[in-house]
């Protein structure tokens, strides 16, 4: 039997990871903000990514890199083509990644602003890319 205390620890535990998921959205939405700023300065030549160094707490230490946001849905969009924004939601859940249908509005209309998926008749696809 739960007692109160477990229900607690459990309800900690779960606004833990909710608070976890938002970070990697905030991180998520900053590096789209960074790249659509250098794109803006720069039209003519793509910058190049500059990885940025992060100091490593106990807790991160023992986790492994999470994919973000971005790279889950380009990947179910690859594996699967078109979809809509409930399927890629309903995708990336199956795949492991406990990521709200929210967070994934919220990268897809990032992601369509910086022209690397595309929407129409409520479905999303990745951008092809033309040689030109």
């Amino acid at each position: 039997m739960d007692t109160s205390l477990d229900r607690i620890r459990e309800k900690i535990a779960d606004l833990e990871s909710k608070i976890a998921n938002l970070k990697i959205a905030e991180r998520e939405l900053l590096d789209l903000e960074k790249a659509s700023a250098r794109q803006a300065a720069k039209p003519q030549r793509p910058a190049a990514k500059v990885p940025v160094a992060k100091a490593k707490t106990a807790e991160s230490a023992d986790r492994p890199p999470q994919q973000t946001i971005g790279a889950a849905i380009t990947e179910v969009l690859q594996q699967h083509g078109a979809l809509s924004a409930s399927a890629i939601a309903e995708q990336v859940v199956a795949a492991g990644k406990d990521i709200n249908n929210r967070a994934i509005s919220f990268a897809l209309q990032a992601m369509k602003k910086r022209g690397l998926v595309k929407t129409a008749n409520g479905e999303w696809s990745l951008k092809g890319r033309s040689k030109r």
